[in-house]
C-alpha cells in the first residue's frame, strides 16, 4: 500500500439504556488517495461525522475538518459506501449511532527505515527497467520517485523541513522527472541520485 490511513471510530452521542452497539465493519473501502495530491506530496488529516443505522447503512456524512478539499471528497465518497453489521433495536440498543472517523493521508511509515540509503544506491539501470515499459506521463509515479517523495515527507520534522519547502522540493523534482529518466537511460551505470536536484541530493 502506498499510503497510510488511520481510522478510529468514536461514538459521539448515543441515547441508550441497555448499552451501546459495538460497530462491526462489513464493507469499508478505504478512501482513494487522489493521485495528483500524492504526486505533489500533499498530505493531511480529515475528520468526518456520519450516522450508522441499525440496518448497517450509513447516512448524513459531513466533513468536520479537512486539510484539502480533495481529501475530504475522497472520504465522503468512500464512507458513503460503508456498511456495518446490522443490529436489532431492543434492550435499549439505539436505532442509530453518530460516529466520527479521523483519517490521515500520508506516505506509508512502514517503508524501509533507511530509505535514503536505498535511494543513494539505486542504479539507473534499475530505474530504466521500470520506465522503459511505463508511459511517460506515469514516470513520476514509479517507485524511485515515489520513495523520494516519501523520504522527504517522513524523514524530517516540520521544523527541519518546513512544509512549504518540502512541497517546493517535490514540485521541482516532479518537473525534472523527464530529464532524470532520460539521463538515466543514457547513463545506465550511474546512480539515480546523481540526476536529482541538488537540494534533494543534500537531504538524502
Amino acid at each position: 500500500m502506498r499510503w497510510v490511513m488511520c481510522l478510529v471510530l468514536l461514538v459521539l452521542s448515543v441515547e441508550s439504556r441497555g448499552g451501546d452497539v459495538f460497530l462491526i465493519p462489513e464493507h469499508n473501502p478505504k478512501p482513494i488517495y487522489p493521485p495528483a495530491l500524492q504526486r505533489a506530496g500533499i498530505i493531511g488529516d480529515v475528520r468526518v461525522r456520519f450516522t450508522v443505522h441499525a440496518d448497517g447503512s450509513v447516512s448524513k456524512v459531513s466533513i468536520l475538518q479537512s486539510d484539502h478539499h480533495d481529501l475530504a471528497e475522497a472520504c465522503r465518497v468512500a464512507i458513503g459506501q460503508w456498511r456495518f453489521k446490522p443490529w436489532t433495536v431492543e434492550d435499549g440498543k439505539p436505532a442509530e449511532q453518530e460516529v466520527i472517523a479521523p483519517m490521515v493521508f500520508g506516505f506509508n511509515s512502514a517503508l524501509p527505515l533507511h530509505l535514503n540509503e536505498w535511494l543513494k544506491k539505486l542504479k539507473c539501470r534499475d530505474l530504466n527497467e521500470v520506465t522503459v515499459n511505463t508511459p511517460e506521463h506515469a514516470w513520476a509515479d514509479t517507485t524511485a520517485f515515489h520513495y523520494t517523495r516519501a523520504y522527504l515527507s517522513n524523514a524530517f520534522s516540520a521544523t527541519t523541513l518546513p512544509n512549504e519547502r518540502r512541497l517546493a522540493l517535490i514540485a521541482g523534482m516532479n518537473r525534472k522527472v523527464p530529464v532524470i529518466v532520460r539521463e538515466c537511460l543514457n547513463n545506465p551505470v550511474s546512480r539515480y541520485v546523481r540526476f536529482l536536484p541538488e537540494d534533494i541530493r543534500k537531504l538524502l
